[in-house]
This record gives C-alpha cells, structure tokens and sequence, in this order.
C-alpha cells in the first residue's frame, strides 16, 4: 500500500527536517489546488468535479489545507466555491467541522443565499456546537443584514450562556447601531463595558469616533482622540485619526484637521492597507487645501507603494479640486503610460471637467482616444458629455449622448431631472414623438422610470404640454 508523505510520517515522530518536508508538500499541494480553483469561470461553475477529480488521481486534501483555500477564496469574494468546498468536506470527505469551521459556513450561506437559509443552517447545528463562535457568526450575519430586533435577542441569549466576555459581541452591536444611525444606544452599550471590566479596543473607539463625526459633534471627537492618545494599552493606527481629520472637516476646523491628517500620515507606515491609506491623504489634503502637501504625498506614494487604478483617480480627483487641469492631465498622461486596465473612471474625471469649462473637442478626443486604447466608456462617460453639451446649449448632441448613457447604464443608475427634462422639451419643440417615445421608452426599460411616468410623459409630448420640473415628476426613481 502506497501512503502519503503526511501519512508516512504521522507513523512515527518528526524531526525538524521532516516537518520541513511535509510543510514543503503541504504548501505545494496548496498551491496546486488551489491553482486549478482559481482557473474556473465564474461562480455558477461547480468547484465540485475538480475537487472529486483532484480525489480520484490519489492526491491529499488535509483539512488544514481546504480551509486555506476557503480563507483564500473570502479573500477575492468568491463565496459560491468557498461554500462549496466547505461543504464537500464535510458531506463527500466526512471532516468533522469545527466551531470555526461551522461560523464560516454560516458566513458564505449568508453571502451566497442570504439570512433565511443561514438560520435554516443554524436551527440544524447540535447545541453542543452552538456556543460563542457560532452564536456570534448568527449575531454577524443579522448586524450585516440590519435586523436589529434579532441581533438585540442573539446579543441578549449569548449575555444569559455567559457567552459576552470580551469586545468582539459588543462591537458588534455598536458598529450595528452606528450604521443604522441610532447614535443614542452607543454610549448605553459602551457604559455596560465598563460596568463589567471589559477593555475598550481600537475598534471600539473608532466607532464611537465615527459616530461623534457623523454627528458634527467636535467635543466627542476631541474626547475620544484624548482618550486614545492617553491609553498606553492601545495602539494608535492611522485611520483612527483620519476619522477625526474628516469629522473636523466637515464643520471646517482646517487647522484641527491638517493636525489629525499629519499624525494619520505618521502612522502609514503601520497600515494594513497602505493604498487605501495614501488615497485617503491625497483627497484630505485637498480638502484643506494644501496642493504642496498633495504632490509631496503622490511623490512619497509612488515611492513606497505600486500605484493602481485608484490611486490615480484619487490624485487626478484631488487636483481637480484645485481646478488644475493641467497638472490633472499630467497625471492622467502618467497613468496612460503605466498601461494599466483601462478603467474608464479615470478618464471620466477629465471629461466631467472638459465639459463643465466648455472644452467639448477635448471631451470628445478623450473619449474616443480611451475606445481606441480598448476602454469601453460607461453610462458616466457619455452623461457628463450630455451635460457638458446641455450647458453649451448643443441639445441634439447631448440627446444622442444620453441615449448612449442609457443604453449602458448598471442599475439604479439615475441621470438627473434637468437634463432629462431638457432632452424631452428639445423633442416636444421638434414635435417628434416617435424619437421622444424611443427615448422615453429606453428609459422605462432600464429602469429609471416606471410604465406609468412613461405614459404621462409621452402624453405630455403628444399633447404638446411642457415637460418643465413641475410636470416631470419622478415619483423618487430619479
């Protein structure tokens, strides 16, 4: 019988070189498997065959492995083949699950099929298995959702099993609060914190932080940034004080802001995320207005970190904000010769500003010289060329744009009211109703509008009555 290295050597003790060798092959057969995963389609391809395939060429599947390579896959949002091999490990491998295994699971239900099929999945766990992982995966699942009635009874029954010991149940629950806006309860749940002994961590903090800054409330920032500076057990990170920075900005303290922005910059160094950290400098120090400190940050960016899509939108953004066209074309050009994917959203920044100075040669040229390069212009692209003609008083071309932007756009994309208006009187004027109940028509298929405004609109052109604001009412769809 032929075994397996991990097999062979689980017989007896390891010495160090052997554990070496079995970490070697471990890691290969990661690797390799999770190579031919990568290389499926989209997710309604089944992971399922080349699992059994990968089985019957007599290769391992450790469980330590799949459970990488689910890790791996949450990683890239590929939730329909992460669910998948977590449950043929158990229903085709016959892997006993554990806690951590079964929260998981309920984690990719929850994203593939969404909160019903989670509690079906959850009511079926032995209770043996129901204890504070899992509980708190069930709390998870109805704090993303915002089901606020039943994550307050799952926080309540893991308080009654003596389940809430530490930050994680309660932040949570307060990270719910904030997002639905119910400010109020913050400070009832962190008082409950103290009153049992357990420590405020960074996240806690930040939430609470975040709270104060939606709410304008400078005092509550002031004290939380205090409170965080004070305390020696918690470490400080950058997005900490980049909350505060954004708070102060809002009311228009620049000099408080500038302060948190530059100890946010300090900590950079530290971030988890330094792209989406040096994004967020860029467009702070725009905000406050200090181009120098923009450049030198873009400089500073371009050395420590590989720049992609993003952060030249966050540059050329930025500059923009200065009305700098130039240097914004600067940038752009830089970002050309990268050749990057060529995300049509970075171009766009261009073409919004061409059209808003009238620069209509250059919105087209950029527009077309972006196709050419393999760039397919979004609904976005082709309504700032609309708008930029309406406001040039070029309605048939600004016409022929939004049909294009309509024929492309995603869902719940919205134009506004005005220019949509201004297309519909441009063909009431004309008396033609046969392109205004295209346009019209095109606009109902994509969803913008309902049948109903559709009729009323056509009605009003065939009618010959204005299709000014008052009349064109959207009914909240646009």
């Amino acid at each position: 019988m032929n075994l397996s290295c991990s097999t062979r050597l689980s017989l007896r003790p390891l010495f160090p070189s052997q554990k070496l060798l079995c970490h070697f092959f471990s890691s290969n057969v990661l690797h390799s498997l999770y190579r031919r995963i990568s290389q499926l389609g989209g997710p309604n391809v089944s992971v399922v065959p080349l699992l059994d395939q990968w089985v019957q060429e007599g290769r391992p599947v450790p469980k330590e492995e799949l459970q990488r390579i689910i890790k791996e896959l949450r990683v890239y949002k590929r939730f329909n083949h992460a669910l998948e091999i977590s449950q043929w490990m158990s229903d085709k491998r016959y892997i006993i699950l554990s806690c951590g295994d079964i929260a998981t699971r309920m984690n990719l239900i929850f994203r593939v099929h969404g909160l019903e099929q989670v509690e079906n999945y959850f009511n079926n766990i032995s209770t043996n298995m129901k204890g504070f992982t899992v509980y708190t995966a069930l709390l998870n699942c109805y704090a993303h959702e915002k089901s606020v009635e039943k994550a307050e009874i799952v926080m309540q029954r893991m308080k009654d099993m003596g389940l809430v010991r530490g930050q994680l149940s309660y932040n949570i629950m307060i990270n719910l609060y904030y997002k639905i806006e119910a400010y109020e309860k913050l400070d009832a749940l962190m008082l409950e914190m103290e009153e049992k002994g357990i420590y405020f961590d960074q996240y806690t903090l930040s939430i609470r932080l975040s709270a104060y800054a939606a709410v304008s409330d400078i005092e509550g920032i002031d004290k939380i940034v205090k409170r965080m500076e004070s305390d020696p057990q918690l470490v400080l990170n950058w997005n900490s004080y980049s909350i505060a920075a954004n708070g102060y900005l809002k009311v228009g303290l620049l000099d408080k802001a500038l302060a948190m922005v530059k100890k946010s910059e300090g900590l950079i160094d530290n971030a988890k995320k330094k792209n989406f950290a040096f994004d967020l400098l860029l467009k702070q120090y725009a905000e406050i207005g200090k181009k120098d400190e923009l450049y030198r940050i873009w400089k500073l960016y371009k050395e420590k970190e590989k720049i992609y899509n993003k952060g030249y939108i966050s540059m050329i953004s930025s500059l923009l904000a200065f009305d700098d066209i130039e240097g914004a074309e600067n940038i752009f050009e830089e970002w050309e010769s990268r050749k990057l994917s060529y995300d049509f959203r970075v171009p766009n920044l261009l073409i919004n500003a061409y059209g808003q100075k009238g620069l209509l040669a250059k919105a087209e040229a950029l527009l077309n010289r972006g196709m050419t390069r393999g760039g397919q212009p979004s609904a976005d692209s082709w309504y700032y060329l609309a708008s930029g003609y309406l406001d040039n008083n070029q309605i048939p071309k600004a016409l022929e744009a939004m049909k294009k932007a309509v024929a492309v756009c995603p869902p719940r994309w919205r134009p506004s009211k005005e220019t949509l208006a201004t297309c519909l009187e441009y063909l009431e004027g004309k008396g033609d109703t046969e392109r205004a109940d295209d346009f019209i028509n095109s606009l109902r298929v994509q969803h913008i509008f309902p049948t109903s405004v559709h009729n009323r609109l056509l009605n009003y052109i065939k009618d010959g009555k204005s299709t000014s604001n008052e009349n064109f009412q959207m009914e909240g769809n646009v």
